[in-house]
């Protein structure tokens, strides 16, 4: 690979990474929208809701929302991540692998990519352009510092 090319990559990188956290987040949270005020489609594409409380769908709509927005944000990104990731691999298993193998076959394709998504999100943390390091300055790199120190006199 080419230098100049090479280095574009390398100065974009933390800038895709933050755009992809941030279209992770905002997708999930428009799943839980959906499910939870008949917006953008409503539940099951049918422009209905989720009754309050039920289980499973009603708390991982919850999740969805609330993470998705936190993730989105980069605010309490691994957390948020970390939960997101737990329910997207629930849903998988307990609503999606029971019918076939295969997540193409049992219609779990979007609960798969959003379960890893998030499992990468949690490991990775939360980039550039995020509350958290406003806040708490998660997600910056530690620079060696350049500076060449003297000997202190004892």
């Amino acid at each position: 690979m080419s230098a100049p090319v090479s280095s574009l990559i390398q100065r974009s990188a933390p800038h895709v990474h933050a755009l992809f956290r941030i279209v992770v987040g905002l997708l999930f949270a428009c799943h839980g929208a959906s499910s939870l005020f008949g917006v953008l489609g409503g539940a099951m594409g049918q422009g209905g809701t989720i009754p309050t409380g039920a289980w499973p769908g009603w708390y991982a709509a919850v999740i969805q929302l609330a993470g998705g927005i936190l993730v989105m944000l980069g605010l309490g990104t691994r957390p948020a991540a970390f939960i997101s990731s737990g329910s997207m691999a629930y849903a998988y298993f307990s609503m999606h692998q029971g019918s076939a193998l295969w997540p193409i076959q049992n219609g779990g394709e979007a609960a798969a990519m959003f379960c890893w998504a998030f499992l990468l999100i949690f490991f990775s943390g939360p980039g550039t352009w995020a509350l958290d390091r406003v806040f708490f300055g998660e997600g910056r790199q530690d620079q060696p510092s350049t500076a060449r120190q003297e000997p202190s006199a004892a």
